[in-house]
């Protein structure tokens, strides 16, 4: 009997997936949410794997925490299988769940017996993190903790406490409530040699904002970004589990040689790589400024943008102005909440009022009057800036914005606003109208959604990375808010696009 090796070493990922998709159909969703695991495809198994510059050496050490089924570790060991410097493979796998647990061992022996290479494995059934906290915080120092070639991984998306074990563990990456995502790309960052190389598919959430500033700081000192991969839908990137989540592939390399470019990606989905767009971004453009944010280019006219408003001299909190987010989580509140007015009642302004640039109030929506004595939901009745907070993916635009006017609700000398909206105000007196038309101008743009996307994969627009946005002087906002007052349909992208041409990026 003639064995064709050739068809057994492409046969590995597809033998270790369809027990992948067998586990999946068996096992209940709300278990497997219950440890924060959802599986990679075998195509984008695959793709990871492909992204690994393989060291020349016989001897090659893998490593993948929360392993799950094996699936990322059969994908790496079916390339190395065809890298004819390699000898043999070391794979270390952690997983703590009992469930898929006999299926790791059973998916790691049989690419032990038919990888064609001298294989090894481990399992640690232990926690990923909380098992090498001392030694991550220099703590035994006189055992030097295993390092490994190359580091692969799809780790759990589970917000945690803060006063979680695994957060005091890693305090040095954590802010707030930390998710166990990027303590395992932390983690995964201190356990890859010199110039050994990570590849993790992780939300799109770190690249930006003060809540991951320490991880990005953290990831970004010990290591240079050499590859982003993004998904057009975020609905298919984990389509067999029908989870919306903003997902990308990273490949990192633990070095402080900086790159002069970062290969991005883009795919539409995780089963379907063959059309597949591919740019060099400039590295320095990609990691920019004090925040290190990360910004999601992906071809050269997004780099244009970034360059053009990164050149304009201020930030909103530098003008004395700042956005903020709305101050009544009404849900919490439902007590306080009426449906029709009363002479005690301020109006509760939600995004369903912004419409067509303006504040369309009252609605006669359900809950749209206040009535409290806490002073902290409620705000002077001045000029404003609105802003969503939420979008969802399907709508055009990011940025949607509308004019507030003082004299818009001229009875009242408080409002309030909902927190699903943010508002502009200035910290020492009230906007001019001229300025709250010019910012509109600003974020009503098309440039500036586009500069924000770029900045900001999800569908939130957060105060935080607003506020970190370039913008031009006070003097200049106010310029094309006079501009656009005189436009008899003010309220359109076109005509915003026209002001910002005119006054900034043609001008640049």
């Amino acid at each position: 009997m003639v064995i064709d090796l050739l068809s057994l070493k492409n046969g590995l990922l597809e033998h270790v997936a369809s027990r992948t998709d067998a586990y999946i159909s068996a096992m209940p969703k709300e278990i497997r949410k219950a440890y924060g695991q959802f599986f990679t495809s075998k195509e984008a198994a695959s793709f990871m794997a492909s992204l690994f510059v393989v060291p020349e050496q016989e001897r090659i050490t893998v490593l993948d925490a929360g392993a799950g089924s094996g699936i990322l570790t059969a994908a790496l060991v079916q390339r190395l299988s065809f890298e004819k410097a390699v000898k043999s493979i070391e794979i270390t796998c952690y997983d703590t769940d009992e469930n898929v647990l006999p299926l790791l061992r059973e998916n790691l022996e049989w690419l032990r017996i038919h990888c064609g290479k001298d294989l090894t494995y481990r399992i640690i059934e232990e926690n990923y993190i909380l098992s090498q906290s001392l030694e991550y915080n220099d703590r035994l120092c006189q055992f030097a903790p295993q390092k490994y070639d190359l580091v692969i991984g799809n780790p759990p998306y589970m917000k945690i406490p803060k006063e979680a074990p695994e957060a005091k563990a890693m305090s040095d990456v954590c802010y707030g409530a930390p998710n166990l995502y990027f303590l395992f790309a932390s983690m995964g960052m201190f356990n890859l040699r010199d110039d050994g190389e990570l590849v993790y598919i992780i939300p799109r959430s770190w690249v930006s904002g003060a809540y991951f500033a320490k991880f990005r700081e953290k990831l970004l000192t010990d290591g240079v970004l050499t590859h982003i991969h993004l998904f057009v839908s975020r609905d298919k990137v984990f389509d067999s589990e029908s989870v919306l989540q903003e997902t990308m592939i990273v490949k990192i390399k633990k070095s402080q040689k900086t790159p002069d470019c970062i290969c991005v990606t883009t795919s539409n989905s995780n089963k379907d790589f063959s059309s597949m767009t591919s740019f060099d971004a400039p590295y320095h453009v990609v990691v920019s400024g004090a925040e290190r944010y990360v910004y999601l280019v992906t071809d050269e006219h997004d780099v244009e943008i970034l360059r053009t408003l990164n050149a304009l001299p201020c930030t909103l909190p530098e003008l004395g102005l700042r956005m903020k987010t709305g101050l009544t989580v009404d849900f919490r509140t439902r007590e306080a909440l009426r449906d029709e007015y009363s002479p005690d009642a301020v109006p509760l302004l939600y995004s369903q009022h912004l419409r067509h640039g303006l504040v369309k109030f009252p609605l006669g929506k359900a809950g749209e009057y206040l009535v409290s004595n806490q002073n902290s939901l409620k705000q002077k009745n001045c000029n404003y800036l609105f802003v969503k907070r939420f979008t969802s993916k399907e709508e055009k635009r990011r940025l949607q914005c509308a004019v507030y006017l003082s004299s818009t609700l001229p009875n009242y000398t408080h409002i309030s606003t909902q927190n699903k909206i943010n508002f502009i105000e200035c910290s020492h007196k009230s906007l001019s109208e001229d300025m709250v038309y010019g910012l509109y101008v600003l974020f009503n743009s098309t440039v500036y959604d586009q500069y924000y996307r770029i900045l900001n994969g999800s569908t939130q627009v957060n105060s935080t990375e607003m506020n970190q946005i370039p913008v031009p002087p006070i003097e200049e906002i106010e310029r094309m808010g006079r501009m656009l007052r005189l436009e008899p349909d003010w309220e359109s992208v076109s005509v915003c696009d026209k002001i910002i041409n005119s006054r900034i990026l043609n001008a640049s």
